[in-house]
């Protein structure tokens, strides 16, 4: 695949990841979903998540205290898990917008992927930032998962399934793709840590470790993104 497009620079500047917090996880609010403003945001360890404001819907900048990633060699499969993977086809980058569709309509919060951010999205993946696994059974979409990857680090946005275990094989899936070519400075951010993440081996690190992390990995050589079909 071609290298990503690098887009014209974030007119805007980030917060600090470390520095002080509106509330909780919470560092800032405002700017815009631009490609620029979106990598500039994922290489200083900032990601997206709407807020509501007395002046309404507004882009918020998140770093959690502890940050969850999950390390590449240490990724928890169980035996059903690993049956699974022989019922499911997968592929990358064959249905990005219909995976962040689906990641949309089933979410606790319908609302937290909303036409902003698929728009957003969409425009980091036809740069080649923002990248998708799609996991199929029978030839329909299952599930997936899709995020962006700058350098050795893919920022984990959302997954979804329609069956059981289809969000895992697609995490599973993202892992081989990570481990092709293995970097000592690989990163797997998942933002936050849930119980069903947990399961798959999250753990989590302090926002200072976490933001020297993404430093060495965006430095890295770039994970490769062929397009394929894989048993």
């Amino acid at each position: 695949m071609a290298d990503p497009i690098e887009p014209p620079e974030c007119l805007w500047q980030l917060p600090d990841p470390l520095g002080p917090r509106l509330s909780g996880d919470l560092v800032a609010v405002g700017a815009d979903l631009e490609p620029g403003t979106l990598l500039a945001a994922y290489r200083t360890g900032l990601f997206p998540m709407h807020v509501e404001t007395d002046e309404g819907r507004k882009v918020g900048w998140w770093s959690p205290m502890e940050r969850a990633v999950i390390e590449l060699n240490a990724l928890a499969m169980s035996r059903s898990l690993r049956r699974s993977l022989r019922r499911f086809t997968w592929t990358i980058d064959e249905a990005f917008d219909s995976v962040v569709a689906q990641c949309a309509r089933t979410h606790e919060d319908p609302q937290w992927i909303d036409d902003d951010i698929k728009q957003a999205y969409h425009r980091l993946h036809q740069l080649g930032w923002a990248h998708s696994i799609e996991v199929w059974q029978g030839g329909q979409l299952v599930g997936g998962l899709y995020g962006v990857s700058i350098g050795a680090m893919f920022n984990g946005e959302s997954m979804f399934h329609l069956v059981p275990d289809a969000s895992k094989v697609a995490l599973v899936r993202l892992i081989e793709v990570m481990n092709r070519q293995p970097h000592p400075d690989a990163l797997l951010d998942v933002q936050w840590r849930t119980e069903h993440l947990g399961r798959m081996g999250a753990t989590e690190i302090s926002c200072q470790d976490y933001v020297g992390r993404v430093r060495r990995a965006i430095a890295a050589p770039s994970i490769r993104w062929e397009r394929e079909i894989a048993d």
